[in-house]
């Protein structure tokens, strides 16, 4: 499998429920960061169990995945009924078919403010 196939894969995996499909998917000592929050998943199993764990109400929707040799990004799109609307960034290394190091940031549509004296250059959306 093409290391953007796999990518796109757990994210839709993810999204089935399929845990043990997804688990198939990611390196037995995988390391996958989150910068925002400074968390770090370490292996496999508590990588998808956090997924798992999470509260019910969430769908996921694969915006894009571009590849380079085994380097992947992937932004994703993650509504959920009762947190709001979430965006993630993911950046992944991907080797023998499975997922060994992953980047994510992950933020709340919507949640920051834009800074005071810029108005003038954005719209907002």
């Amino acid at each position: 499998m093409e290391p953007l196939e796999v990518v796109r894969a757990l994210w839709h995996r993810f999204q089935d429920h399929n845990w043990a499909g997804a688990a198939e998917l990611v390196a037995e000592n995988a390391v996958i960061d989150w910068p925002a929050s400074r968390e770090r998943l370490v292996g496999r199993d508590k990588i998808i169990a956090v997924n798992q764990e999470y509260p019910a109400g969430w769908s996921i929707k694969v915006l894009r995945v571009i590849a380079e040799d085994d380097q992947v990004a992937a932004e994703v799109e993650v509504p959920h009924t009762d947190l709001g609307l979430f965006r993630a960034a993911g950046f992944y290394s991907v080797r023998d078919d499975q997922i060994v190091h992953g980047t994510e940031y992950w933020t709340t549509v919507g949640a920051d403010e834009p800074l005071e004296g810029r108005s003038h250059h954005v719209e907002r959306y």
